[in-house]
């Protein structure tokens, strides 16, 4: 039986799953699409592997990514992140999720979903 062909960007278990099972899928789940996009934003200046190491403890941390929730954040839930190990404390990168959920709400109104604006 012949081995499965990949990239050769992925260099350990996460990596080859995510690569096996998700990279270049198309994504038509709105929730799904803003973990991407918040995840693909955390990941500016480090390393993909950081981020997929991270990502339990994004979903923990934003709630499994639900936009409705995180648009709601305010102060204390900011804080809460910002103490956060086990997710990258950058108070820009925690305000540009809470602010893209905003925006993804805002998206959803005008047109029904954030895939059919993707």
């Amino acid at each position: 039986m012949s081995q499965k062909q990949r990239c050769a960007w992925p260099a350990n278990p996460l990596a080859i799953a995510y690569h096996d099972k998700e990279w270049g899928v198309p994504v038509h789940d709105d929730r799904k699409l803003f973990e991407c996009l918040t995840l693909e934003g955390a990941q500016a200046g480090l390393s993909w592997d950081t981020i997929l190491a991270k990502r339990q403890n994004y979903r923990r941390a934003f709630e499994r990514f639900d936009f409705r929730k995180i648009a709601a954040y305010g102060a204390r839930e900011r804080r809460r992140l910002l103490a956060d190990a086990g997710i990258v404390r950058h108070a820009g990168k925690i305000d540009a999720t809470i602010e893209n959920a905003r925006r993804v709400l805002e998206v959803r109104s005008e047109f029904g979903s954030f895939s059919k604006y993707v």
